[in-house]
């Protein structure tokens, strides 16, 4: 592919001067954050959008009034150094602003914080590519993945996503190169004209090709995850750093049990900074006068009371969230208990939220000869606190409209599902199957593909042969997350109710409720 954007950045024109003793010769600040989600607004310490009596409270994290007001904050105390900011995609969906603007106030955003480029998330084709194509337009910001071959396509092209892109900062060039996880033709709605290629073929295409040009420093600005990342350092040659997102994964040298910052791989640092607005990274590399890294420092930063949201920010959003401020506050139920929702745990176990929705599924459909329900846990994208429940964290929890489907398999379908479901729970990956009206067991430790066993189905095994009614959503019906075995399915019907209204309607049901996880799911 030849597809290659140039972009001058509008910063500070110094550089350190090269010595002799090995000390840096220019020194590289890189701001960043990665899954933002649509959360405009600041979370709560669920990753739901924060509630006015917890704001006042000083009990929020991030928002984007915040990020602004920190990167603001740096780029005043390095005032004639080095500096970048950079995204690594996923701003879509999350939230009701999303929901309502499909996209717009994410890029308005983006612009009034400035960034320097965004990789292409998976969850940007979530609208399919139409609808990235009209953020592209809208956002001041150089869009990037380099291992997507888009020839194909008569919505995207070169103007709209690049392969890669040169930097100009402080008299040095900058080459930025990315890609996205190739997966997304599962978790997402790319369609079919929009073609993957293997990511670290495609990055070492695109390193090579700017270290012809005599690009000496080279960021990959990736989102793939931190696994996939930590391939790309033993595979790529010539990276100097990963900026990297997907996988959501905190790493820090100040909090506890997580990953250290940067993580080293091949002599390559990686960085992330979790989700949702809640960090801001910041890595410095100091390299010498042929474009080595020296050293490579920094952490993440914790978005939270302390930071004061930029004002004019603050309004603004105050206004655009005016139209759905009456939805969010609707009270539709109550919780006895905080319900688990958090990615960690639905991606890996039963959890509450994952009981809470399958449950809601199948109640929701039980006189229609529906036997089990299955939900990913990937649609999964918030836990709700204990107390009052609002329309608006339910939307939080289930922000991407799935409707539920309705269908009809074999067991041995079924079974093929779940193998699905549990093959990439290393990875954290989305397919993870929540359910309802059945139990399993399963072996992590086992080869994908052999790691189910003791499946029931109303207090009997599965039988392979036997015909049963099935409840999803229409994501996973259609193939998402792996789930290829039900796009054939007998009987299928994806135009069901909004799965956020079936669970809404459940809680208020069943309120006030006490959440709950049962031995449904067992990981031996």
């Amino acid at each position: 592919m030849n597809r290659f954007l140039t972009a001058t950045a509008a910063l500070a024109l110094t550089a350190g001067t090269a010595a002799a003793d090995g000390h840096a010769a220019y020194t590289l600040h890189i701001l960043h954050i990665n899954d933002l989600h649509s959360r405009i607004e600041p979370i709560n310490r669920f990753d739901s959008t924060c509630s006015a009596e917890d704001d006042a409270a000083g009990e929020c994290f991030g928002g984007v009034a915040r990020v602004k007001t920190f990167i603001d904050a740096k780029r005043a105390e390095l005032e004639g150094e080095n500096l970048i900011v950079l995204d690594a995609g996923d701003q879509f969906q999350g939230s009701l602003m999303y929901t309502t603007f499909k996209g717009d106030v994410e890029a308005e955003m983006m612009n009034a914080i400035g960034f320097d480029a965004m990789a292409v998330g998976n969850h940007e084709f979530d609208d399919g590519p139409e609808q990235l194509a009209e953020f592209s337009g809208e956002v001041e910001v150089p869009i990037i993945s380099g291992n997507l071959d888009l020839s194909q396509s008569d919505v995207l092209g070169d103007e709209q996503v690049a392969d890669h892109i040169i930097l100009e900062v402080g008299g040095e060039r900058i080459g930025i190169v990315s890609a996205l996880a190739t997966d997304t033709t599962e978790t997402s709605s790319p369609g079919p004209n929009v073609i993957f290629q293997d990511e670290i073929e495609a990055l070492q295409a695109d390193v090579d090709a700017l270290t012809e040009e005599g690009v000496t420093k080279i960021i990959a600005l990736t989102h793939v995850g931190l696994p996939k990342d930590r391939e790309i350092a033993e595979g790529v040659t010539g990276l100097d750093a990963i900026v990297g997102g997907h996988s959501h994964t905190l790493l820090s040298n100040t909090e506890e049990d997580t990953p250290s910052y940067p993580t080293e791989v091949n002599g390559v640092p990686i960085v992330q900074a979790y989700a949702y607005s809640k960090y801001v990274g910041h890595l410095t590399l100091e390299f010498d006068a042929e474009g080595n890294v020296l050293s490579a420092t920094g952490d993440t930063s914790l978005l939270d009371a302390s930071v004061t949201p930029d004002e004019e920010i603050a309004a603004r959003i105050a206004e655009l969230a005016g139209p759905i401020e009456e939805l969010k506050a609707r009270v539709i139920g109550e919780s006895a208990e905080a319900i688990e929702g958090s990615r960690e745990v639905c991606r890996a176990q039963v959890c509450a939220m994952g009981v809470l929705i399958a449950d809601a599924m199948l109640d929701r459909v039980a006189d229609q000869g529906i036997d089990i329900a299955i939900q990913n846990g990937g649609g999964i994208r918030a836990s709700i606190d204990a107390g009052e429940v609002t329309m608006g964290e339910v939307l939080t929890v289930l922000p991407f409209q799935n409707t539920l489907s309705t269908f009809r398999v074999d067991g041995a379908a079924i079974l093929a599902a779940l193998e699905n479901g549990v093959s990439e729970i290393e990875e954290g990956a989305g397919r993870f199957p929540q359910v309802a009206g059945m139990s399993y067991a399963f072996d992590a430790s086992a080869e994908p593909g052999s790691r189910i066993s003791d499946v029931m189905v109303g207090g009997e095994p599965l039988d392979p042969a036997k015909t049963y009614g099935v409840v999803s959503n229409n994501y996973v019906r259609n193939g998402g997350d792996g789930y290829a075995m039900f796009v054939d399915a007998a009987d299928a019907y994806d135009f069901g109710p909004d799965l956020a209204d079936v669970t809404a309607e459940y809680l208020a049901e069943n309120g006030p409720y006490t959440p709950f996880t049962d031995d449904r799911i067992v990981a031996k």
